[in-house]
Protein backbone atom coordinates (compact mmCIF):
# COMPACT_ATOMS: atom_id res chain seq x y z
CA UNK A 1 0.00 0.00 0.00
CA UNK A 2 3.09 2.59 0.91
CA UNK A 3 4.69 1.38 -2.63
CA UNK A 4 1.09 2.80 -4.37
CA UNK A 5 1.22 5.85 -2.86
CA UNK A 6 4.71 6.32 -3.55
CA UNK A 7 4.23 5.31 -7.10
CA UNK A 8 1.34 7.89 -6.97
CA UNK A 9 2.49 10.81 -5.60
CA UNK A 10 5.87 10.34 -7.68
CA UNK A 11 3.77 10.14 -11.13
CA UNK A 12 1.88 13.14 -10.58
CA UNK A 13 4.56 15.24 -9.12
CA UNK A 14 3.91 17.76 -11.42
CA UNK A 15 0.91 18.02 -10.59
CA UNK A 16 1.68 18.40 -6.52
CA UNK A 17 4.25 21.32 -7.70
CA UNK A 18 1.56 23.22 -9.38
CA UNK A 19 -0.71 23.01 -6.19
CA UNK A 20 2.39 24.04 -4.15
CA UNK A 21 2.98 26.91 -5.97
CA UNK A 22 -0.78 28.30 -6.43
CA UNK A 23 -1.19 27.96 -2.55
CA UNK A 24 1.87 29.78 -1.98
CA UNK A 25 1.33 32.20 -4.30
CA UNK A 26 -2.66 32.81 -2.87
CA UNK A 27 -1.40 33.30 0.76
CA UNK A 28 1.34 36.07 -0.89
CA UNK A 29 -1.59 37.61 -2.47
CA UNK A 30 -3.43 38.04 0.34
CA UNK A 31 -0.70 38.98 2.35
CA UNK A 32 -0.28 41.54 -0.14
CA UNK A 33 -3.86 42.73 0.28
CA UNK A 34 -3.49 42.21 4.25
CA UNK A 35 -0.90 44.96 4.84
CA UNK A 36 -1.68 47.40 1.59
CA UNK A 37 -1.93 50.78 2.55
CA UNK A 38 -0.73 49.91 6.17
CA UNK A 39 2.04 50.82 8.11
CA UNK A 40 3.71 47.53 7.83
CA UNK A 41 3.96 48.10 4.58
CA UNK A 42 6.57 50.76 5.43
CA UNK A 43 8.03 48.05 7.72
CA UNK A 44 8.48 45.28 5.67
CA UNK A 45 10.82 48.09 3.15
CA UNK A 46 12.87 47.96 5.98
CA UNK A 47 13.53 44.64 6.49
CA UNK A 48 13.70 44.33 2.71
CA UNK A 49 16.32 46.92 2.84
CA UNK A 50 18.41 45.65 5.61
CA UNK A 51 18.64 41.95 4.02
CA UNK A 52 20.04 43.53 0.96
CA UNK A 53 22.39 45.46 3.14
CA UNK A 54 23.70 42.04 4.94
CA UNK A 55 24.35 40.64 1.68
CA UNK A 56 26.21 43.54 0.01
CA UNK A 57 27.95 43.62 2.82
CA UNK A 58 28.93 39.87 2.64
CA UNK A 59 30.13 40.36 -0.95
CA UNK A 60 32.40 43.58 0.04
CA UNK A 61 33.63 42.30 3.01
CA UNK A 62 32.69 44.97 4.98
CA UNK A 63 32.84 42.45 8.46
CA UNK A 64 31.58 44.79 11.16
CA UNK A 65 28.17 45.50 8.99
CA UNK A 66 28.26 42.44 8.25
CA UNK A 67 28.29 40.73 11.69
CA UNK A 68 25.72 42.86 12.82
CA UNK A 69 23.18 42.42 10.65
CA UNK A 70 23.78 38.89 10.83
CA UNK A 71 22.94 38.84 14.35
CA UNK A 72 19.82 40.84 13.36
CA UNK A 73 18.45 38.75 10.81
CA UNK A 74 18.89 35.16 12.60
CA UNK A 75 16.40 36.58 15.01
CA UNK A 76 13.92 37.83 12.07
CA UNK A 77 11.14 35.69 12.61
CA UNK A 78 10.98 36.87 16.40
CA UNK A 79 11.63 39.63 15.06
CA UNK A 80 8.17 40.01 12.45
CA UNK A 81 6.25 38.04 15.06
CA UNK A 82 6.98 41.43 17.45
CA UNK A 83 6.11 44.06 14.31
CA UNK A 84 3.72 42.43 12.76
CA UNK A 85 1.36 41.18 15.48
CA UNK A 86 -1.72 43.23 15.23
CA UNK A 87 -1.90 42.15 11.60
CA UNK A 88 -0.97 38.44 11.92
CA UNK A 89 -3.33 38.68 14.75
CA UNK A 90 -6.07 39.98 11.97
CA UNK A 91 -5.08 37.30 9.26
CA UNK A 92 -5.45 34.40 11.32
CA UNK A 93 -9.03 35.79 12.45
CA UNK A 94 -9.90 36.17 8.61
CA UNK A 95 -8.71 32.87 8.04
CA UNK A 96 -10.75 31.15 11.08
CA UNK A 97 -13.69 33.03 9.74
CA UNK A 98 -17.36 31.19 8.64
CA UNK A 99 -18.89 31.80 5.57
CA UNK A 100 -22.32 30.47 6.79
CA UNK A 101 -23.40 33.51 8.54
CA UNK A 102 -23.79 36.00 5.98
CA UNK A 103 -26.95 38.29 5.21
CA UNK A 104 -28.86 38.65 1.48
CA UNK A 105 -27.85 41.75 -0.74
CA UNK A 106 -31.05 42.97 -0.23
CA UNK A 107 -30.36 42.99 3.79
CA UNK A 108 -27.54 44.81 3.24
CA UNK A 109 -28.69 47.32 1.01
CA UNK A 110 -31.43 48.04 3.36
CA UNK A 111 -28.76 48.77 6.24
CA UNK A 112 -26.41 50.58 3.58
CA UNK A 113 -29.53 52.82 3.36
CA UNK A 114 -30.53 53.41 6.60
CA UNK A 115 -26.54 54.74 7.61
CA UNK A 116 -26.29 56.86 4.84
CA UNK A 117 -29.44 58.62 5.21
CA UNK A 118 -28.13 58.75 9.19
CA UNK A 119 -24.79 60.00 7.89
CA UNK A 120 -26.40 63.01 5.24
CA UNK A 121 -28.44 64.17 8.61
CA UNK A 122 -25.69 64.07 10.79
CA UNK A 123 -23.06 65.97 8.46
CA UNK A 124 -25.91 68.04 7.39
CA UNK A 125 -26.47 69.29 10.65
CA UNK A 126 -22.70 69.21 11.87
CA UNK A 127 -23.17 66.48 14.57
CA UNK A 128 -20.51 64.17 15.01
CA UNK A 129 -20.94 60.11 15.07
CA UNK A 130 -18.85 57.31 15.09
CA UNK A 131 -20.77 54.29 13.17
CA UNK A 132 -18.62 51.15 13.08
CA UNK A 133 -19.97 47.91 10.83
CA UNK A 134 -19.37 44.74 12.19
CA UNK A 135 -18.33 42.16 9.59
CA UNK A 136 -16.43 39.03 9.79
CA UNK A 137 -14.32 39.64 12.88
CA UNK A 138 -16.22 39.94 16.68
CA UNK A 139 -16.39 43.02 18.35
CA UNK A 140 -17.10 41.51 21.82
CA UNK A 141 -13.24 42.97 23.11
CA UNK A 142 -14.61 46.53 22.43
CA UNK A 143 -18.27 45.78 24.17
CA UNK A 144 -17.68 45.77 27.42
CA UNK A 145 -17.81 49.70 28.26
CA UNK A 146 -20.44 49.92 25.69
CA UNK A 147 -24.33 50.23 26.38
CA UNK A 148 -27.03 47.83 25.29
CA UNK A 149 -29.28 48.91 22.50
CA UNK A 150 -30.56 46.06 20.44
CA UNK A 151 -32.60 47.85 18.73
CA UNK A 152 -33.48 47.46 14.65
CA UNK A 153 -31.10 49.75 12.61
CA UNK A 154 -32.68 53.30 11.48
CA UNK A 155 -31.80 56.54 10.75
CA UNK A 156 -34.00 58.03 13.12
CA UNK A 157 -32.43 55.70 15.94
CA UNK A 158 -28.78 56.86 14.91
CA UNK A 159 -29.61 60.44 14.81
CA UNK A 160 -30.76 60.05 18.17
CA UNK A 161 -27.92 58.63 19.72
CA UNK A 162 -25.30 61.12 18.14
CA UNK A 163 -27.48 64.07 19.40
CA UNK A 164 -25.42 66.26 21.41
CA UNK A 165 -28.13 65.81 24.33
CA UNK A 166 -28.08 62.09 23.78
CA UNK A 167 -25.64 60.88 26.67
CA UNK A 168 -23.66 58.48 24.45
CA UNK A 169 -23.32 60.54 22.09
CA UNK A 170 -19.38 60.85 22.11
CA UNK A 171 -19.29 56.64 21.68
CA UNK A 172 -19.49 54.59 18.90
CA UNK A 173 -22.20 53.07 17.86
CA UNK A 174 -21.82 49.06 16.63
CA UNK A 175 -23.72 47.89 14.25
CA UNK A 176 -24.42 44.18 12.88
CA UNK A 177 -26.52 42.16 11.14
CA UNK A 178 -29.16 44.92 10.56
CA UNK A 179 -28.89 45.78 14.68
CA UNK A 180 -27.41 48.62 16.64
CA UNK A 181 -26.01 46.71 19.45
CA UNK A 182 -24.49 49.10 21.38
CA UNK A 183 -23.51 52.94 21.83
CA UNK A 184 -21.04 54.76 23.69
CA UNK A 185 -18.74 52.35 23.02
CA UNK A 186 -15.08 53.11 23.33
CA UNK A 187 -12.67 52.36 20.90
CA UNK A 188 -9.12 51.79 21.00
CA UNK A 189 -7.10 54.60 19.52
CA UNK A 190 -4.76 54.28 17.26
CA UNK A 191 -0.52 54.02 17.98
CA UNK A 192 0.56 54.72 14.26
CA UNK A 193 3.42 57.98 14.58
CA UNK A 194 2.22 58.17 10.61
CA UNK A 195 -0.93 59.58 11.54
CA UNK A 196 -2.05 63.10 10.69
CA UNK A 197 -1.82 65.21 13.68
CA UNK A 198 -5.22 67.15 11.88
CA UNK A 199 -6.99 63.93 12.74
CA UNK A 200 -9.05 64.11 16.26
CA UNK A 201 -10.08 61.75 18.72
CA UNK A 202 -12.84 59.77 16.32
CA UNK A 203 -10.84 59.37 13.44
CA UNK A 204 -8.37 58.10 15.76
CA UNK A 205 -10.60 55.33 17.32
CA UNK A 206 -11.44 54.53 13.73
CA UNK A 207 -8.33 53.86 12.63
CA UNK A 208 -7.35 51.81 15.81
CA UNK A 209 -10.17 49.60 15.88
CA UNK A 210 -9.79 48.57 11.94
CA UNK A 211 -6.22 48.21 12.65
CA UNK A 212 -7.05 45.15 15.15
CA UNK A 213 -10.51 44.11 12.98
CA UNK A 214 -12.30 43.99 9.99
CA UNK A 215 -14.62 46.58 10.92
CA UNK A 216 -16.18 49.24 8.66
CA UNK A 217 -15.47 52.70 10.27
CA UNK A 218 -17.82 55.71 9.23
CA UNK A 219 -16.73 59.18 10.80
CA UNK A 220 -18.93 61.84 10.65
CA UNK A 221 -16.49 65.35 12.01
CA UNK A 222 -18.35 67.82 14.21
CA UNK A 223 -16.16 70.52 13.30
CA UNK A 224 -16.21 70.41 9.19
CA UNK A 225 -18.74 68.06 8.48
CA UNK A 226 -16.61 65.67 6.09
CA UNK A 227 -17.40 61.94 6.29
CA UNK A 228 -14.81 59.33 6.20
CA UNK A 229 -14.62 56.20 5.75
CA UNK A 230 -11.70 53.68 7.59
CA UNK A 231 -11.22 50.14 6.57
CA UNK A 232 -8.04 47.84 7.15
CA UNK A 233 -6.19 50.69 9.21
CA UNK A 234 -6.73 52.98 6.03
CA UNK A 235 -9.05 56.35 5.81
CA UNK A 236 -10.77 57.81 2.64
CA UNK A 237 -11.55 61.44 4.03
CA UNK A 238 -14.19 63.81 2.45
CA UNK A 239 -16.66 61.77 0.93
CA UNK A 240 -19.69 62.73 -0.32
CA UNK A 241 -22.96 60.60 0.32
CA UNK A 242 -22.98 59.30 -3.77
CA UNK A 243 -19.26 57.97 -2.59
CA UNK A 244 -19.76 56.53 0.36
CA UNK A 245 -22.81 54.57 -0.49
CA UNK A 246 -21.14 52.96 -3.38
CA UNK A 247 -18.07 52.10 -0.97
CA UNK A 248 -20.46 50.22 1.11
CA UNK A 249 -22.55 48.71 -1.26
CA UNK A 250 -19.03 47.14 -3.03
CA UNK A 251 -18.29 46.19 0.43
CA UNK A 252 -21.07 44.37 1.95
CA UNK A 253 -23.33 43.56 -1.20
CA UNK A 254 -20.10 42.88 -3.58
CA UNK A 255 -22.21 40.40 -6.30
CA UNK A 256 -25.66 42.45 -6.46
CA UNK A 257 -23.02 45.89 -6.49
CA UNK A 258 -21.15 44.52 -9.56
CA UNK A 259 -24.66 43.86 -11.19
CA UNK A 260 -26.15 47.37 -10.95
CA UNK A 261 -22.61 48.49 -11.65
CA UNK A 262 -22.77 46.81 -15.19
CA UNK A 263 -26.29 47.70 -15.61
CA UNK A 264 -26.13 51.40 -15.27
CA UNK A 265 -23.09 51.32 -17.56
CA UNK A 266 -25.27 49.77 -20.33
CA UNK A 267 -28.30 52.18 -19.80
CA UNK A 268 -24.94 54.91 -20.08
CA UNK A 269 -23.56 53.37 -23.35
Amino acid sequence: MPEAFNHFFQVNRPLFDAIDILIMAFIIYRGILLIRGTRAVQMLAGIIVLTAAYFIARELRLLTLYWFLGHFLSSIFIIIIIIFQRDIRRALTQVGRTPFSKNSDEDYFKSINEIVDATEHLAKNKIGGLIVMERETGLKDYLESAHDINATLSKELLISLFHPSSPLHDGAVIIHNGLILKAGSVLPLTKNPYISRSLGTRHRAAIGLSEETDAVVIVISEETSAISLVLHGGITSDMDITSLRSRLEAIFAPTEFQKNTWKNWLNRA
